[in-house]
């Protein structure tokens, strides 16, 4: 496509004409899977990034701004939602790998007939960002500002997830809550 038709179907999109946007994803469709193809190396999840991508611009069509190629908005947005799904899939390993770790350790305390308190399972169930500074406060006695020093955050934000980290624990352990 030359590049004044492709101005022309851009302002025109931009403006709310569906024809004019379909005729350009259509236009950009091909270039963009194999793009992808080529960075994820998953046809499979190629196409459904492109898709992703696809409804992504569609949405967001009035934001372009011409400042860059239609082709690398596109890839810019292609590889931001790739980037989000491959954070995405390691927060999902991680809390796996999380859960098989505590439930090694239950089995493992119940085999040499250790108790396992309620508050470990309590505590497995809160995301490490909370349950770090809970049980470097509660469990050894470090200050807001040591914890704060540690995981190099504010004070604030420290005061702030030990306070709701409690908060859910407490909900968690309510003998009313729970079934």
């Amino acid at each position: 496509m030359e590049e004044r038709e492709e101005q022309e179907l851009i302002r025109l999109a931009v403006r709310g004409d569906a024809v004019a946007l379909s005729l350009l994803m259509q236009q950009h469709y091909s270039f963009l899977m194999k793009y992808l193809i080529k960075v994820t190396l998953n046809p499979t999840l190629a196409e459904d990034v492109t898709q992703e991508t696809m409804i992504k611009c569609i949405e967001k069509i009035h934001l372009y701004n011409g400042k860059a190629k239609f082709s690398s908005w596109l890839i810019t947005i292609a590889t931001n939602l790739y980037i989000d799904d491959l954070r995405k899939k390691k927060r999902e390993q991680n809390w796996q790998e999380q859960e098989q770790s505590l439930r090694k350790m239950r089995w493992q305390a119940t085999q040499h007939q250790e108790d396992w308190p309620l508050v470990l399972d309590a505590l497995g169930g809160l995301s490490e960002d909370v349950r770090l500074p809970i049980i470097l406060k509660h469990y050894y006695g470090y200050s807001y500002d040591e914890i704060a020093e540690i995981m190099q955050l504010a004070a604030g934000t420290v005061k702030s997830r030990i306070h709701n980290g409690l908060k859910s624990l407490r909900k968690e352990l309510s003998p009313d809550d729970r079934s």
